[in-house]
């Protein structure tokens, strides 16, 4: 969401309850609105501040909440459980393997879950922060599975998916990064990966060999911290929208170790 003028901001936090600053407000209305346009958020503020002027009094986070969630369709509740399992899988892993901050979960988009991440800088292009990251794209899937005994499609299907980031990385790790199993030397990029392994079957089955490891993988880090886990999908089940500092109380509790 991006940050109001001056005078919007004071007219919005005048009705704010004492405590809370105006950057947390801002963080938990950005994790709301996560998934949403600059036009949509621009037409939710443009009617609340017309709902306090007709009340005459001033703009209140819950004005925006409200408006926010006035143009998403609700989520069905066996939907949002999903929803909520796949996120929190992603945030568990994302935490236990150290990767970065996790900024933010939301479910209350009917088109499926966001999880908004950070990086450490530090520890990227090494080859086994490469196979953290597949880890943790993996990790919405194996979550579903662990949570539910089965598996949805909302890993796939797009070329934005989980499973689509993961095969990009995997193939790149195999024939661009010089970390592939075979030849690893040799440099061959394709801006097609999947025409490249539809003629290749062995190079398909070294990518999809990385893609099962990684899930087995976020899997046994799942089991591991399963109350954690459970603690933090029934939390984003309730919310349906948690900022950092939510997230961080839960992930924090135990020891989220590899």
């Amino acid at each position: 969401m991006t940050e109001p003028q001056n005078s919007n901001a004071s007219e919005m936090f005048a009705a704010v309850q004492e405590g809370n600053s105006a950057d947390a407000i801002l963080r938990r209305l950005a994790t709301r609105a996560m998934g949403m346009t600059g036009a949509d958020i621009e037409r939710i503020v443009r009617e609340a501040r017309l709902k306090a002027r007709r009340g005459k009094r001033a703009v209140s986070y819950e004005d925006i909440e409200e408006g926010i969630r006035g143009h998403r369709p609700p989520v069905p509740h066996d939907l949002r459980w999903r929803f909520a399992f796949h996120e929190a899988g992603h945030a568990v892993v994302h935490h236990a393997l150290d990767l970065g901050p996790v900024r933010g979960l939301n479910i209350d988009t009917g088109e499926g879950g966001y999880n908004l991440v950070g990086f450490h800088v530090w520890a990227t292009d090494t080859r086994d922060w490469y196979e953290n990251m597949l880890t943790m794209l993996m990790a919405g899937r194996a979550a579903e599975q662990l949570a539910l005994k089965r598996v949805s499609s909302g890993s796939g299907g797009t070329d934005d998916s989980d499973l689509a980031r993961a095969t990009r990385l995997a193939f790149d790790m195999e024939r661009t990064l010089g970390f592939g199993s075979k030849h690893p030397l040799l440099y061959r990029p394709h801006r097609d990966p999947g025409t490249v392994l539809d003629r290749e079957p062995e190079l398909a089955a070294r990518v999809h060999d990385r893609l099962a490891e990684a899930l087995d993988r976020a899997a046994a880090i799942l089991r591991r911290h399963r109350p954690t886990f459970n603690a933090l999908a029934k939390a984003l089940f309730e919310a349906q929208a948690m900022d950092e500092e939510a997230v961080l109380q839960i992930l924090t509790d135990g020891d989220l170790s590899p």
